[in-house]
């Protein structure tokens, strides 16, 4: 059976009737009765765009992983103490700070200018560490370190204390030997000494004033059983082996003769060093005098001095004078030869002859030397004998002297008129000892 509505044949109306009937709406419900979905949208609805349908998320590729530095910073927490900061820094260069430190350390290097240098210095030093690298010192440098202290002085030893002032001056003069360049060792030196009434001088160069040191510290090294660096049959006078030395050396000397000087000086040092006691007492010979060890190894010092401060003033180099202590016993050694000195000129007639026969009860005059400065002392020296000891109660003059001007009067550096700055007493005597301690000096 059909409704009313079903569009049956049979509903008793015409087709035209029919159809107009079927286009009329159906009663709508009232808008209390319909649901949400039923309702019509409002003016601000049928305006408002239409939201796009949720649709599945399509697969993404997995972002890559972003640096510590550049992942978004944490929010800021509260602000830590300065020594806590402080202690972060070196995280903070590793790159082991959380965000929230980091943001906390890079604001707080804004602020303090310490830190941000300490920081920068951190930063510098992880930039030389190397994750791969191997920590492990390298097995030959201990023996590489060793080579080369060595190979700039040898390891040290009991020096005997007599033979310290030569190892002191050997080797100040190889520190300025080492600091000069190749064209400095041929820069002109005058040599000077004192001879009869006069001074005398010969002009070399840097390398022949080591070359004449070599040479005559032979001397010292013959006598100890060690090798003549000029030859077994070599002069024993210092003045002739070093104008055989000269002669022999075509071309002349270059900075080659540093080299065999200070392996020299060094030999000798180690020899007396394990000789023992006894050979301080050895003899050297000088051709016309003669020397124990002790004191030759001392004149040696004393000539090293000098003649490096020849050099130096060559070269234009600073140059000090010895130690206060081992210029005390340079002028000490020279104030025990000058009597020695004066008998010798008074044999060739150029010093006043004795005054007084030197017995046991009567010594004879002497002369009071008074040293002042670095190294200074009192000496008495005995005028009429090379044998007799000097004493304050038999001296007949009185000379006062810088320690270093007497020095430079017995290297024939500073003539005897200029030495003396104060004189009293016999003028005769103080005459003869200031010429005879210039004459001392010698090439």
């Amino acid at each position: 059976m059909t409704g009313p509505l079903d569009g049956g044949a049979h509903d008793g109306r015409d087709p035209d009737e029919r159809a107009a009937f079927l286009r009329i709406p159906a009663p709508r419900t009232a808008p209390d009765d319909m649901t949400e979905e039923e309702r019509p949208p409002t003016p601000e609805q049928r305006q408002a765009p239409r939201a796009p349908e949720p649709r599945a998320p399509e697969p993404r590729a997995p972002e890559p992983r972003q640096a510590p530095e550049a992942r978004e910073a944490a929010p800021v927490a509260e602000p830590l103490s300065h020594k806590v900061l402080m202690s972060l820094l070196g995280a903070w260069a590793l790159s082991a700070c959380s965000a929230e430190e980091t943001a906390l350390v890079e604001a707080h290097l804004t602020e303090c200018a310490p830190c941000a240098d300490e920081a920068l210095r951190l930063r510098d030093a992880v930039g030389l560490l190397h994750a791969d690298g191997n920590l492990d010192l390298d097995p030959l440098l201990r023996s590489r370190v060793l080579e080369n202290a060595l190979g700039r002085r040898p390891a040290r030893v009991p020096v005997p204390g007599w033979a310290a002032p030569y190892d002191a001056e050997t080797a100040r003069l190889d520190a300025l030997l080492r600091d000069i360049g190749d064209a400095e060792w041929h820069a002109p030196v005058r040599l000077k000494w004192y001879e009869d009434e006069g001074a005398v001088s010969r002009r070399t160069t840097v390398a022949g004033v080591i070359g004449h040191l070599m040479t005559v510290d032979g001397l010292v090294a013959t006598s100890l059983g060690l090798d003549d660096p000029i030859g077994s049959d070599a002069s024993a006078h210092p003045t002739e082996r070093t104008e055989n030395f000269w002669r022999a050396a075509k071309p002349p000397p270059t900075r080659t003769v540093h080299e065999p000087w200070r392996e020299q000086s060094h030999t000798l040092i180690r020899t007396v060093s394990f000789a023992g006691r006894g050979v301080a007492e050895l003899s050297v010979s000088y051709g016309f005098f003669a020397l124990p060890l002790r004191d030759a190894l001392l004149d040696r010092a004393f000539e090293c001095w000098v003649h490096g401060a020849d050099i130096a003033e060559a070269v234009d180099y600073p140059y000090k004078p010895p130690t206060s202590g081992h210029l005390h016993e340079m002028i000490d050694l020279a104030t025990r030869l000058l009597p020695a000195a004066l008998a010798i000129r008074r044999r060739s007639g150029l010093a006043t002859p004795a005054r007084e026969l030197v017995t046991a009860g009567s010594p004879g005059r002497s002369l009071h030397l008074e040293i002042e400065g670095a190294g200074g002392g009192d000496w008495f020296i005995a005028l009429d004998s090379p044998a007799a000891v000097g004493s304050r109660e038999r001296a007949v003059a009185h000379v006062a002297l810088d320690g270093v001007e007497f020095c430079q009067l017995v290297a024939g550096r500073v003539s005897p008129e200029d030495a003396a700055a104060g004189q009293d007493g016999d003028r005769e005597a103080i005459r003869d000892v200031l010429f005879a301690a210039a004459t001392m000096s010698r090439l």
